[in-house]
């Protein structure tokens, strides 16, 4: 077996019997490309641990814009994609290296960063919303911060899935794994706002309102997929909001959900709580936040403790 062929079957494996994202379909298809290009279409059975060291070393010194190489982060997504695809040669008997001799590099201790009640306030309220779009902005911002949404997992949204009635509903997230998420009755409010100044039967839920309605009529058209929001333009919009409102922080949406996050166990959630409405798979990833309740029992000792 050479290593072309069994990089296919693995994607093909991962599309089908595993029906992963197509997001994440992407991102082993590009890591897995990068790793092909560098070994040549070799038999599998001569991929060994030197090779893999070369791999590295290259990798550590690839250049993939002027005076700028990989991160730590980055290398290590490349060989978690090269570990699968090993496991996947492994349990089809096919001779290679073993997927467990393969070792990711130690990156720093993750932390996240989150914003102030206050520091939201004036993010929220730097939006002018005079207009559709800042209403939807708005709507936007407020859901985010209200559900602790990945951002893929609010562009794909669509009107029917939100239950006004109840202020919950069912998002499927990473893995497709389903979750509840809930609103807040501010964010329940300014989403109403935005969609009752909609004249459109389109499916999304948040649309580029700017963008040509001259287009062929066709079915997805008739639906508004052409015009659903893409997850750039909120990363840009949240990124020019959060300038506009002078925080000197680096503002993404990620950065809201981390705040959720924060807000929740700095008012006394549990993590396993936390872990849920947030849709990670394991508690590990969720501890990220730890840091959050250590400071909360910093205060605690501060005030009582004399």
């Amino acid at each position: 077996m050479i290593l072309s062929e069994a990089i296919q079957q693995f994607l093909e494996h991962c599309e089908i019997e595993k029906n992963q994202s197509k997001r994440t379909l992407v991102s082993y298809r590009h890591y897995l490309e990068r790793f092909l290009e560098f070994l040549k279409d070799i038999e599998l059975k001569k991929i060994n641990l030197s090779l893999i060291k070369r791999y590295r070393l290259h990798l550590n010194r690839f250049q993939f814009r002027l005076h700028e190489t990989l991160s730590v982060k980055t290398q290590n997504y490349h060989m978690i994609a090269v570990r699968a695809f090993l496991k996947f040669c492994a349990k089809n008997d096919w001779e290679t290296l073993a997927p467990e001799k393969v070792d990711l590099a130690k990156t720093p201790e993750r932390t996240v960063e989150f914003l102030t009640r206050d520091e939201l306030e004036r993010l929220f309220h730097s939006i002018d919303d005079g207009k559709i779009t800042g209403l939807r902005n708005r709507a936007i911002l407020e859901m985010l911060y209200s559900t602790g949404l990945r951002i893929s997992e609010l562009t794909n949204l669509n009107r029917h899935n939100v239950d006004f009635e109840r202020g919950e509903f069912a998002i499927r997230g990473k893995g497709q794994k389903v979750r509840i998420v809930f609103l807040s009755d501010r964010a329940k409010g300014w989403l109403k706002e935005y969609l009752d100044e909609r004249d459109d039967n389109y499916d999304p839920l948040f649309l580029n309102h700017r963008r040509s309605r001259n287009r062929k009529k066709d079915d997805l058209d008739l639906k508004g997929e052409h015009r659903r929001l893409t997850d750039y333009t909120i990363q840009e919009m949240v990124r020019t909001t959060a300038y506009k409102a002078g925080l000197t922080k680096h503002v993404t949406p990620h950065t809201l959900r981390h705040s959720f996050a924060t807000e929740l166990l700095m008012n006394g959630a549990d993590i396993r709580s936390v872990q849920e409405m947030l849709g990670h798979a394991s508690i590990t990833t969720t501890q990220i936040y730890t840091h959050i309740t250590n400071k909360k029992l910093r205060e605690v000792h501060q005030k009582f403790h004399k």
